[in-house]
């Protein structure tokens, strides 16, 4: 494997791709099954926050604990992306404007290493991912929503399998993580990360911009500025 010296980190609903509510009602479904209920979950902004999190404060209302949401964390992904595969058939889910392009831009450039730090548990990915016409082998490295409840709790996760992954020490400046919501902003900041944020989501460019990412763009229609923007310090 030729040296690895960028990372690009890609958050997915919202940035990559659009679930068109797929993941909802998923989740309706695995609640249901798993705890006889679903609790506040039409009242949860799902917006920029892992899965373990949103199933936390869906379940607030109801007399189950943390520990026991975190006792069946498991089966409960297991049940979500079951429910997630027979009902996504039946969703718009697209890519959002030119992520296909700059993920295949990427994927050509062998200074690269492309991963994920997304809110979804991660049985849901490849489904999502391959249902909006992306290849989940291009993403090497990953940390996923069943594994922090706190989306601040992923980027470390992806940073260090990044480095074991590819035997590169990443130097901060050398980190984009690219998102659509002040969640994704904020997140990098545990791995001291630059941030590209697309309104592309639910969230305008006034929105993100006020959370100081290092660039914000209406979309990733434009391949060659994302480009730009991710590579500004140093050279492809």
């Amino acid at each position: 494997m030729q040296n690895k010296v960028w990372l690009v980190l890609f958050d997915i609903d919202g940035t990559l791709l659009h679930s068109a509510g797929c993941g909802r009602a998923a989740a309706r479904y695995a609640m249901q099954e798993v705890f006889g209920t679903i609790g506040g979950l039409d009242q949860v902004d799902f917006a920029g926050k892992t899965d373990w999190q949103i199933l936390l404060e869906a379940l607030e209302v109801t007399t189950i604990s943390a520990e026991e949401v975190q006792a069946q964390l498991e089966t409960y992904n297991a049940a979500t992306a079951r429910h997630l595969a027979q009902l996504i058939p039946h969703f718009a889910v697209r890519p959002c404007v030119g992520a296909l392009e700059i993920v295949a831009a990427l994927r050509e450039n062998p200074a690269v290493l492309m991963g994920l730090v997304t809110g979804n548990a991660s049985d849901l990915v490849p489904i999502k991912l391959r249902t909006a016409g992306f290849d989940p082998d291009d993403f090497k490295v990953a940390a996923f929503g069943s594994e922090g409840w706190a989306r601040s709790m992923l980027p470390p996760l992806a940073l260090d399998r990044a480095r074991v992954y590819s035997g590169t020490n990443f130097s901060p400046e050398r980190i984009v993580i690219i998102g659509d919501t002040p969640d994704d902003i904020a997140c990098a900041a545990s791995v001291q990360a630059r941030t590209i944020a697309v309104a592309t989501g639910s969230f305008s460019m006034d929105q993100l911009r006020a959370c100081k990412p290092t660039h914000v763009f209406e979309s990733m229609a434009n391949t060659d500025a994302l480009l730009a923007a991710i590579f500004q310090n140093g050279s492809r």
